[in-house]
């Protein structure tokens, strides 16, 4: 395939040397917010830029009929908006919150915990992150889409930054040099605890499970998420 990078950081750049080991090409690299590109000679997009940028290059790509997933977080307010514009101009989209396939297969886990542990009130919730201190949002996409899929299971009604009050999840949000991602689920009770963590050892990880994913979607056209392409029913 010829791959589209829009966002060229740290991801950007490991995306870049597992694609290229996985046997595609580099047909375009995006680097700054104001850069114009041409998406002609691009079989794929994958958007890992910034959360002021990411709509912008998403449209771009729905409008040019080239596929496109995309990793950045902090513009989901907008998501709606994307998703309507994939639709009207039958293309090809994924948004994941996180693409590694240790991830995603955690969310899996979280779910079922969450629905196990519903009937249990005596059991307080609560979710931690850590990443790297380049990160820009906090929280990190991955506890929102965590804490969310908590909700969906329980009478939990929403998440906060802040000391939360009954039926909220309490989200800490930890910048530390040098963490690519670390995601704690916590039940606590007067009598024990449960837990269940994923640490990321390296972006490797998000890299790999990107190019999959491109792959996935490149001969494709609809809205599709990690569970399409892990096959999660």
């Amino acid at each position: 395939m010829r791959i589209a990078l829009l966002g060229y950081g740290k991801m950007g750049k490991a995306i870049e040397t597992i694609a290229l080991d996985r046997g595609h090409e580099i047909t375009l690299k995006v680097s700054s917010t104001s850069e114009t590109f041409d998406l002609q000679n691009c079989d794929v997009a994958i958007d890992f830029s910034l959360p002021t940028s990411a709509v912008a290059n998403i449209s771009k790509c729905l409008e040019a009929n080239v596929p496109v997933i995309s990793g950045t977080t902090g513009w989901l307010d907008d998501y709606d908006k994307v998703i309507s514009l994939c639709k009207a101009k039958e293309g090809t989209f994924l948004y994941a919150s996180n693409f590694s396939l240790g991830v995603n297969i955690f969310f899996e886990l979280n779910k079922t915990l969450a629905k196990l542990m519903a009937k249990l009130p005596q059991y307080k919730i609560s979710v931690e992150e850590i990443h790297h201190t380049q990160k820009l949002d906090a929280p990190s996409g991955t506890a929102i889409t965590l804490a969310n899929e908590i909700i969906d299971q329980t009478n939990y009604e929403k998440w906060t930054l802040d000391t939360p009050k009954q039926n909220e999840i309490g989200i800490l949000a930890k910048r530390i040099e040098n963490v690519p991602g670390t995601h704690d689920i916590n039940y606590e009770s007067k009598v024990d605890s449960i837990q269940i963590k994923h640490t990321a050892h390296s972006r490797e990880g998000f890299a790999l499970g990107a190019v999959i994913a491109a792959e996935f979607v490149h001969d494709k056209t609809g809205v599709f998420t990690m569970k399409d392409v892990l096959n999660i029913s």
